[in-house]
């Protein structure tokens, strides 16, 4: 269910892409990108703070316990919430001020989208966290659903631009948290459970947390940025094109780190230290090797999945080839992202928040550097393998002093894995 609802998410997302880069010009696409990228930014820090926070001291918890955390989780998220938009209507005075159009948009409608967003994002925390992944999916199609239909609609009567988009998002997210709150998924009531000392215990983990995100957020946006900065807003649409095709890694990789985070955390909560270790090996492992044949399948074919997605004014781009490139690294994505998440749920968010700092500073310098040297987007992907060496390496070397393995057994893993799963379904083959 995690990997259908991730898969179903992406589908639509792809979809909306399709749609928005065939109805808008490449301008105001980058625009849309740039706004998109400043706002999952600022989300992260909600996110960041508490989606972590949430599963690690929720699950697995005695009822009483349980209503404490979420409780806890409200009463910092309406802060967090009010606190961002807060400082996004004190900007709102000044906007003749700006003259930069990605930046006006953002002063306009993120405050309010946010707010919008409250409900449905903490459904969608606890429902990853109690492993309800059939009433995720029913969310995320909801919510990705109802935005399809309404830019299809904005075309159909000729009124698709910048600012009936943003409207269509707004509502969106005004549908999605209604739902939430309607059927009960929000836990909202726990609000009254809080209890200071679980806040305070939320907030001491949730501190390193939110940089972790944040800095990882950034690990991904910050390419935009200085895109944007040196080579123009139409850069940034191609940039953005393969980077929306990496969902075929995403995808799979978002949903088994849904799902081994609640393990990984229930093994340490036992203090099942090797359990910690085996969940880490056996999951990086497999989708490492099954990534390798995926990449050779996006050499093969990534032409065609540039043309299909952003339409034949991309095809004589760099893109095709940036999307290579991308997929050569993201083999070693699930090395990374499970040494990440097992250094949260050992409890050192410290040594993960340092971890992701030191990727996004290599990404800044190899980002100008590539720039520099190759003037275009490809010295931008080449950087990439540079924050991830770092990445696998340091996060490695903590969190060895808490789960000892060797780097070569996560391969292992992967590899005894794979074969049982093959052995067992040609058993069944063979039976059936």
């Amino acid at each position: 269910m995690s990997l259908a609802g991730n898969g179903v998410m992406a589908v639509l997302a792809m979809i909306t892409v399709a749609i928005l880069y065939r109805a808008l010009p490449v301008a105001d696409i980058g625009q849309w990108v740039v706004y998109q990228t400043v706002y999952v930014l600022l989300d992260t820090f909600r996110t960041g703070f508490l989606q972590v926070a949430l599963i690690k001291f929720y699950t697995g918890t005695e009822n009483n316990r349980a209503k404490e955390v979420l409780g806890s989780v409200w009463f910092l998220a309406i802060l967090i919430t009010l606190v961002l938009a807060g400082i996004n209507l004190a900007f709102a005075p000044f906007v003749g001020y700006f003259s930069n159009s990605s930046l006006l948009f953002t002063i306009q409608w993120f405050g309010i989208t946010f707010i919008a967003s409250l409900p449905s994002s903490i459904a969608s925390w606890i429902l990853q966290a109690d492993q309800r992944f059939d009433r995720l999916l029913i969310l995320r199609i909801i919510s990705q659903g109802s935005f399809i239909v309404g830019v299809i609609l904005l075309i159909l009567v000729d009124q698709m631009h910048l600012q009936t988009l943003f409207i269509v998002n707004l509502v969106t997210n005004i549908l999605a948290s209604a739902v939430c709150l309607f059927t009960g998924w929000t836990a909202i009531k726990t609000f009254f459970y809080r209890s200071k000392s679980t806040v305070l215990e939320i907030y001491h983990f949730g501190k390193y947390s939110v940089g972790t995100t944040i800095s990882a957020n950034m690990l991904r946006s910050v390419d935009t940025f200085i895109i944007s900065y040196l080579l123009g807003a139409s850069a940034v649409a191609i940039y953005n094109l393969p980077g929306r095709l990496m969902e075929i890694i995403e995808i799979p990789l978002r949903s088994t780190l849904a799902t081994a985070m609640s393990s990984l955390a229930k093994a340490f909560n036992r203090d099942k230290k090797i359990e910690v270790g085996y969940i880490l090996k056996k999951y990086a492992g497999t989708l490492t090797l099954i990534f390798i044949p995926i990449a050779l399948g996006v050499f093969v074919f990534a032409d065609l999945a540039i043309s299909l997605l952003g339409g034949g004014k991309y095809t004589a781009t760099e893109a095709a080839n940036v999307y290579r490139i991308m997929m050569v690294f993201a083999v070693f994505y699930p090395i990374d992202r499970f040494i990440a998440v097992t250094l949260d749920i050992v409890h050192q968010p410290k040594a993960n928040f340092i971890k992701v700092t030191l990727m996004l500073l290599v990404n800044i310098i190899g980002d100008f550097v590539g720039i520099y040297v190759f003037d275009n987007l490809y010295g931008v992907a080449i950087a990439t393998v540079l924050p991830l060496c770092v990445g696998i390496f340091y996060g490695y070397y903590i969190l060895n002093k808490f789960i000892p393995f060797k780097l070569i057994d996560i391969f292992k893993s992967g590899y005894i894995q794979l074969r049982s799963t093959i052995r067992q379904f040609n058993s069944k083959r063979i039976f059936s």
